[in-house]
């Protein structure tokens, strides 16, 4: 069948290997796939992941597991968060703010104004937490090369949920071991 110049969409669209993937695009102007989408929960000073999900792909998907996963933390002291240009939304933030969490957001101030206020920003902390919060990056880059996840191999999310869980581990294994060599 050719779809040349038809819209896909998830009404219109199904896999026939994996009927739970649905249709992301990553950006403006690229294409888009069949996929689920991982999240992790990282802690700044290892650089450790705390928390791993796995969800659908939807347009909120990213932060309706940052809040569940956050919700779910043990502990009831004040914790940063940091994140890129997509959470900065006035709900997430009001969430946050909920959940006795620091926004510490890249601001999103293309067209519209940021959550993200002069309070926050204002202090070492938050540049602290930009810089730090691409460290995520790297854990998404070992799952995909070393963790083999760029291509599953399993369909469903409760199947592709576990690997992901499993290789989440897998890295904390070898982060932990990473760091235990540097350490006296």
């Amino acid at each position: 069948m050719d779809f040349h110049g038809e819209r896909r969409l998830n009404q219109t669209h199904i896999s026939t290997t994996d009927p739970e993937a649905r249709l992301f695009k990553k950006g403006k102007g690229k294409e888009a796939k069949l996929c689920f989408m991982g999240h992790v929960l990282m802690e700044n000073r290892h650089g450790l992941v705390v928390s791993p999900r796995l969800t659908a792909a939807s347009g909120t998907a990213e932060r309706e597991a940052a809040e569940d996963m956050l919700g779910k933390l043990r502990g009831r002291h004040r914790i940063t968060v940091g994140a890129d240009k997509a959470y900065d939304t006035q709900d997430f933030v009001r969430s946050l703010r909920g959940l006795n969490a620091t926004p510490h957001l890249a601001q999103n101030c293309n067209g519209r104004k940021s959550a993200i206020d002069g309070r926050t920003t204002r202090h070492p902390g938050y540049a602290v937490s930009q810089r730090l919060r691409k460290r995520v990056e790297e854990i998404f880059g070992w799952m995909k090369t070393v963790g083999n996840l760029r291509k599953t191999r399993h369909r469903g999310e409760d199947r592709v949920g576990w690997v992901f869980t499993l290789t989440a581990a897998a890295y904390n294994l070898v982060r932990l071991r990473n760091l235990m060599a540097v350490s006296p």
